[in-house]
């Protein structure tokens, strides 16, 4: 139940956001959307390389021929990946084999068609953890970071409770109030209503 997100103005250029799907039904359904609208695939993002975000990486790889751009911070997470997949039930074979990663947690901003998405570094549910901000629509791709009333777990390698308290203080609330945030999993939620009622923060 990870959510991926494909992203495109009226230029047609696009970005897809955490593709985590891992059959090719799934994958299918994600590529006839891209089709149907005529989009052309310029990014793939990933705001964090734990295995349930990148499982469908390779699908876009093969159809697209584009590279993971992410954090290399993540690599351990990255590596993990059929150890992750194994641990879950989950078939490791069942899915193509992942691009490399491009790291883009030095660089300010991507950019699509006529938009920009800022680079927000957020560290906490995964060392290089990224967030992606979109000024002229006021919408933040949140990842695992930040939840509706909740925040991203940190009992796995890697996590840090501190530094993604810190993450969502420091970073994420000084968006404005109106921020739309899109989430890795569950419902969107915006920035007011998280900095006052998410009990984690």
């Amino acid at each position: 139940m990870e959510n991926c997100y494909i992203v495109s103005d009226d230029t047609l250029e696009a970005c897809i956001i955490d593709p985590g799907c891992m059959f090719e039904t799934e994958w299918t359904a994600i590529k006839r959307y891209i089709d149907n609208k005529g989009l052309k695939l310029v990014h793939m993002l990933c705001t964090h390389l734990h295995f349930d975000h990148i499982m469908g990486c390779g699908y876009v790889h093969r159809n697209y021929q584009l590279d993971i751009e992410g954090s290399m911070a993540d690599l351990t997470q990255y590596q993990q990946l059929r150890d992750y997949m194994n641990a879950f039930g989950l078939d490791p074979t069942s899915i193509p084999p992942q691009p490399p990663v491009h790291d883009i947690s030095h660089q300010s901003a991507i950019q699509f068609g006529t938009h920009t998405l800022t680079i927000l570094k957020t560290p906490g549910h995964t060392p290089g953890g990224l967030c992606f901000y979109c000024p002229d629509e006021d919408v933040l791709w949140a990842g695992d970071t930040l939840f509706q009333g909740s925040v991203g777990r940190t009992d796995l390698p890697g996590g840090d409770t501190e530094a993604i308290i810190r993450s969502i203080r420091d970073v994420l609330f000084t968006l404005p109030d109106t921020t739309q945030v899109f989430t890795g999993h569950g419902p969107s939620t915006i920035i007011d209503y998280e900095r006052r009622y998410n009990p984690y923060v």
